[in-house]
């Protein structure tokens, strides 16, 4: 028999697996939204390199548990638990830093969104977003329609008494000079905008949240795991089974 009871060491594997697998998957997902790091960046949000850095450690850590927990060795155990403790810390500090970075990306969008608006324009990726943004949730520009200058898309074009999905919305004529629509959707798109914002930052403040809670559990395992560890060496390596009730 191993030192480490078998259902409690097939149970610590399996869930460091499962988080072997999400931090392969985020690191992916990091990937995928490169893109868009400039756009963080420039309203306030976190560098992207986060994700890369968040995303290695648990990958890291996991594959530290799993071999842990295969070797039975009391000085990797130890070492895992204070990757759990330190990382336990960390997401609390995260999550923290989520909140203050949601408040500074508000602002940022109610006192700058034109100035960001530039930022979507002059990028072909995020230019199709927005133009696709403004059809669906029937806005004008960022922080309205004079992000676009004289050359106002067709994204823009306002029907005069028609409702959205996020209620009535108004029409106004287009600038002088400008070509494009006669009549254009009145409001910015940096208020919808900031609704799925704002979902995102929800779901990173649940997700730090989620893992300070894991890491804790973690922490209390590896630490019931030395123990038995501790207690097969100190028994001259005789197993004691767990008692059942």
């Amino acid at each position: 028999m191993g030192k480490i009871n078998g259902c409690i060491k097939c149970l610590f594997i399996f869930f460091n697996v499962l988080f072997a697998i999400l931090g392969c998957v985020l690191m992916f997902g990091a990937v995928k939204v490169s893109v868009y790091s400039s756009m963080f960046l420039q309203i306030g949000g976190p560098s992207l390199v986060w994700i890369w850095v968040f995303a290695i450690g648990v990958l890291g850590i996991s594959i530290l548990g799993i071999v842990a927990a295969c070797y039975e060795k009391e000085l990797i155990l130890k070492v895992f638990a204070g990757f759990m403790g330190l990382g336990m810390i960390i997401m609390l500090i995260f999550g923290i830093i989520v909140v203050v970075t949601r408040n500074k990306v508000k602002e940022g969008f109610d006192t700058a969104a034109s100035a960001f608006g530039k930022a979507f324009i002059n990028n072909d990726e995020l230019r199709a977003m927005l133009m696709s943004i403004e059809q669906s949730t029937h806005c004008c520009g960022l922080g309205g329609s004079a992000d676009w200058g004289d050359d106002i898309p067709n994204s823009c074009q306002c029907s005069p008494g028609a409702y959205s999905s996020f209620g009535a919305y108004t029409c106004k004529p287009k600038p002088q000079g400008a070509s494009g629509p006669d009549q254009i959707y009145a409001k910015g798109c940096s208020e919808f905008i900031f609704t799925y914002v704002n979902v995102l930052f929800q779901v990173c403040m649940g997700f730090c949240f989620g893992f300070a809670v894991t890491a804790l559990l973690g922490l209390l395992i590896t630490i019931l795991m030395i123990h038995q560890v501790k207690h097969y060496d100190s028994c001259g390596g005789t197993s004691i089974a767990m008692k059942s009730y």
